[in-house]
């Protein structure tokens, strides 16, 4: 591909899916060399962490018989907030090592939210060329539910957007 691009963002979530796609971008994209009067091209390696209420998929919920109802346990938010740091520290290690093997560069960025729209949110933010991404080719069942993050970024995100899909 081009050797224009100064960002391209590839999105992992820790599945081998968005990892073939980081090794797909370190293969087949070229960024912009450094001229004398402006910075080389980067890949940044993206992450979205859910929030912790979303990650937990649990709410303590009131307490019966007229305790509070907006009760925060922040032993339990610090518990899920210290797990969801180690598991983008696998996912990082994971993509770094990746990147270490090809010997390619790259900086690392990690958002709190909703995926598909902190991804479209980083590209905008980030002035990205290229959004990378992987599909985990969910069934039309559960892209009913789920819904496909790829599919969204595709229609939203302000740039060029190449979907890497598992061929075998």
């Amino acid at each position: 591909m081009s050797g224009n691009l100064r960002c391209v963002i590839v999105a992992v979530d820790g599945s081998e899916e968005s990892m073939k796609a980081l090794r797909w971008a370190l293969d087949n994209i070229k960024l912009r060399l450094p001229p004398s009067d402006s910075e080389a091209g980067s890949f940044i390696i993206l992450h979205v962490q859910s929030p912790p209420s979303i990650a937990t998929g649990l709410n303590p919920g009131a307490i019966p018989f007229g305790g509070p109802t907006d009760l925060e346990v922040p032993a339990f938010a610090a518990a899920i907030e210290a797990h969801q740091r180690r598991i983008t520290e696998a996912i990082f290690d994971h993509a770094l090592k990746i990147c270490s093997d090809k010997n390619v560069k790259v900086k690392t960025e990690v958002v709190i939210g909703d995926s598909k729209e902190k991804i479209c949110e980083a590209v905008e933010n980030l002035h990205a060329d290229l959004l990378v991404m992987g599909s985990r080719a969910f069934g039309p069942i559960k892209r009913i539910f789920l819904g496909s993050v790829s599919n969204y970024c595709a229609n939203h995100a302000q740039c060029p957007v190449m979907i890497v899909k598992d061929t075998a």
